[in-house]
Formats: structure tokens, C-alpha cells, sequence
């Protein structure tokens, strides 16, 4: 978990790639925990300090989706689904549980 979310950071502007489903999800899982351990000691969702964080996770989290939605075999566009209302995110999340394509 802890490369998973190393990796996360390090590749925040790295479109190119790809990211595995399981680093893709314990990368989430771990920037939830983070997040909810600085918003905890922070005072909230409202603190600078976690403000800060949650914009830059979105910014590396971006780059993330980008990497998994291509390691599935699809392309880049695809993270626009989840700007339909209620079915594109459910619908993003069966996509990024997808498994990977295999490597010819």
C-alpha cells in the first residue's frame, strides 16, 4: 500500500503510463485514510491545510484515473463519464475495476 500511494504522488503529472488495478485502489485507499486523518486533526474539511491536500489528490488522482482507464485497454476519455449525473461515477467505478489488458 505504501509504494501503491508513493507512486501516486511521484507520477501526479505522468499521463503516459499505466497504473495496475491494484495499485489503483490501494492508492485510494490510502489517500482516504490520509485525508481523513488530516481532516480529523485538522478541524475539518474546511482547514487550509486539508483544502491544500484535497486539491493537489485531485490533481494526482487525475493523472491516476488517465493511467488506469488506459491500462484497461481504453482511452483517456473515458474519465469523462463521471460527469454524467448518478450512473457515470457507478459506472467509472466497474470501469477501474476492470482487469488489466494483457501486454502483447
Amino acid at each position: 500500500m505504501i509504494n501503491a500511494y508513493k507512486s501516486f504522488w511521484t507520477r501526479a503529472f505522468d499521463y503516459k503510463g499505466i497504473s495496475s488495478r491494484s495499485d489503483y485502489w490501494l492508492a485510494v485507499l490510502a489517500n482516504a485514510i490520509v485525508g481523513g486523518i488530516i481532516g480529523a486533526f485538522t478541524g475539518g474539511v474546511e482547514s487550509p491545510i486539508y483544502i491544500i491536500f484535497f486539491l493537489a489528490s485531485m490533481v494526482a488522482g487525475l493523472s491516476m484515473n488517465v493511467r488506469r482507464v488506459r491500462d484497461m485497454g481504453k482511452t483517456w476519455q473515458w474519465i469523462f463519464i463521471t460527469l454524467i449525473p448518478l450512473v457515470g461515477p457507478i459506472w467509472f467505478i466497474v470501469l477501474t475495476c476492470q482487469p488489466s489488458m494483457p501486454i502483447t
